[in-house]
């Protein structure tokens, strides 16, 4: 699971934090953003068996949701030691392909870049790039794991300077959210043997990611003084898979196109390298956090674990005492 940057709500803060989404009914209808463009994005592909599908059915099922609201052009970020290590995965990455999307390159084993060196870090971009090079439809793109860009500027540059010469960009996000979080506890429900409305947990991931998408949007519009082509982060997991297709038809509601990943790299921030440290949250709220906002404005609500369980648990998705 990925957990990139927990900032902690105290008190009567979270209180309010929660009873504010719990006042919002499983459908209700958040307010409208702007129109924009976003492009959809799926990290760590292909991810082994969850609660709901395996694998390859998951592939399958997020494949079909994507094609009936008519999305081409995901960016599939491809983790490669996870390749042999699920089933199909190989043939798994070729229907992503043959479905119109795109795959990127997310590293071999998922480090750290603060808990790595620079030269061991850059031979698993390497080696995930070898085995990439063996499949069609892959862009010259790198997400770093985690988001983490490492904890000093110097090791930052070297990587960056090493992606330069590696002739990969880099693969930000411009809406982060806590999607794997929300994976993981539906896994303790199930696990658990609690029973999950599957209406209301579809009506929680879709409010929540509309949530994030309008926070991060908002930043931008102060910071840049205009909404560019957002890519949203999301995981290759079961959430993803069961509720995308209703994902983009409340984002369209709202008024955004989507468009293909490689379409939102286009945009002049794709060139921005922010002076900062701070990029778990994504590229929108770095260059924010370089012109000296606050990085407790710059981080959503609800990318904080014990806020995420108090809500899940006040809708009923996970049982009152739930195991840790």
């Amino acid at each position: 699971m990925h957990h990139r940057f927990q900032h902690t709500v105290f008190g009567s803060l979270f209180a309010a934090m929660v009873t504010a989404m719990s006042a919002l009914s499983p459908g209700s209808a958040l307010a409208e953003g702007p129109a924009g463009q976003i492009a959809l994005s799926f990290d760590d592909a292909p991810r082994g068996d969850g609660v709901f599908f395996t694998g390859p059915e998951r592939t399958e099922a997020l494949i079909t949701a994507l094609a009936s609201v008519e999305v081409e052009g995901a960016m599939i970020f491809v983790l490669t030691g996870n390749i042999e290590k699920h089933a199909k995965g190989r043939d798994r990455l070729e229907a992503y392909v043959a479905a119109g999307h795109v795959l990127a390159n997310h590293t071999h084993t998922h480090p750290f870049l603060r808990e790595s060196d620079a030269a061991g870090y850059l031979a698993d971009i390497d080696r995930a790039a070898d085995i990439l090079d063996t499949f069609k439809g892959t862009a010259p793109v790198f997400r770093f794991p985690y988001l983490d860009q490492g904890r000093t500027p110097e090791k930052r540059d070297l990587i960056h300077q090493g992606l330069a010469a590696r002739g990969l960009s880099n693969g930000y996000v411009t809406v982060d959210n806590y999607d794997w979080y929300m994976n993981a506890l539906v896994r303790e429900a199930v696990e658990a043997s609690h029973e999950i409305d599957m209406e209301v947990l579809k009506r929680t991931y879709v409010e929540l990611m509309l949530s994030s998408i309008n926070f991060y949007d908002s930043i931008a519009r102060d910071t840049l003084d205009r909404t560019p082509p957002h890519i949203l982060l999301l995981h290759e997991n079961d959430l993803a898979a069961l509720f995308i297709d209703d994902l983009v038809r409340a984002i369209r509601e709202q008024g955004w196109q989507v468009i293909p990943a490689l379409q939102a790299y286009d945009d002049p921030i794709a060139r921005t390298a922010p002076d900062t440290t701070f990029n778990g949250q994504g590229r929108v709220a770095a260059i924010a956090h370089a012109q000296g906002h606050a990085p407790r404005a710059l981080v959503h609500e609800s990318e904080d674990e014990d806020w995420l369980r108090e809500l899940f648990i006040t809708r009923g998705l996970l049982p009152a005492v739930s195991a840790n």
